[in-house]
């Protein structure tokens, strides 16, 4: 499933060719993955007057003359602070788009026959079509208006790439849950799956089930920090295709060729050779070196013959 960097390729891909674009038609064809299909005839006239990444979901911010007063009255503060756009321009709606495990958005010639699985169309004021395809049908469309986009978004975590040290810190140590769980849940760092938990894990040598609590501000720190490096080298490679994943002009991702602990169950690690191995935390499969990020039962009992080896010293 595509993650915040695989999310953030797709926006920036789709800032460049279809931003300002005005919707001028849409044609539906399956619509089981859409919250409200009936809404999407309020899209035709409606200009894409911001694409932004929230966590795993994009936002196509809309924007046309008619409802102009009825979006000033009902800002959405929760997403990008406000209803009014760079140019003093306000949203009336936005598109929300979850692209699941096959789901792609990208703008196609008009005259390109549909995909098997294009699924929805907006036609843009160039001639050119916005086409949702997804063969397994796992992703979200939803039309949200300002209260309703707000409410989507109550109690969702905070951005892993803009988390300063100290909310970082305290996010993580506050609670109990293990470390694995904590990245996976939506409502403490939104955007963040399995593959950059396992790869930030494994860079700052910390076991997938210790618990958040138990970690030290520096190791807490060295978390965040290897994460966001990770996560912008992602950005920069146009994300991980372990699959599925197209960006928006249908080229896959780099990253994958640079993992060094997701998916290599059985591989030798690459800091200190030791076959890398895969459990279950928080329900998922979680990829480490056993070695380079012991077990914490294995860093207590570490911890304890240090101190018996320092006080025989003594």
């Amino acid at each position: 499933m595509p993650e915040l960097p695989e999310v953030e390729t797709v926006v920036r891909g789709l800032q460049k060719s279809v931003l300002g674009r005005k919707i001028l038609s849409v044609w539906i064809g399956k619509s089981d993955f859409i919250d409200n299909p009936a809404e999407f005839t309020r899209l035709s006239g409606q200009k894409i007057a911001a694409i932004e990444r929230f966590g795993k979901f994009m936002l196509l911010r809309l924007a046309n003359g008619e409802e102009l007063a009825a979006a000033a009255a009902a800002p959405v503060v929760a997403v990008a602070e406000s209803a009014t756009g760079e140019k003093g321009e306000s949203y009336t709606a936005s598109l929300l788009v979850h692209l699941g495990m096959t789901g792609q958005l990208a703008p196609s010639a008009a005259e390109v026959p549909f995909d098997k699985h294009t699924h929805v169309s907006f036609g843009l004021d160039d001639g050119r079509e916005l086409r949702y395809t997804d063969p397994r049908r796992f992703g979200r469309m939803a039309y949200l208006t300002g209260e309703l986009l707000a409410k989507e978004v109550e109690g969702a975590g905070a951005d892993p790439l803009e988390v300063g040290a100290a909310e970082f810190a305290e996010r993580v140590r506050s609670r109990n849950a293990r470390i694995k769980a904590l990245l996976l849940d939506q409502s403490v760092f939104r955007g963040v799956g399995n593959i950059y938990a396992d790869e930030s894990l494994w860079r700052a040598k910390i076991h997938p089930a210790h618990v958040g609590a138990k970690l030290s501000v520096k190791e807490a720190e060295t978390l965040r920090r290897v994460l966001q490096e990770i996560l912008n080298r992602a950005i920069v490679m146009r994300g991980s295709s372990i699959s599925d994943f197209l960006d928006a002009n249908g080229e896959p991702g780099e990253y994958q060729r640079h993992h060094r602990a997701y998916g290599r169950e059985g591989k030798p690690c690459y800091r200190c050779r030791t076959p890398i191995r895969r459990v279950i935390v928080a329900g998922r499969s979680s990829y480490f070196c056993p070695k380079c990020q012991p077990a914490p039962r294995q860093r207590k009992a570490s911890r304890r013959k240090a101190s018996r080896r320092n006080k025989s010293r003594r």
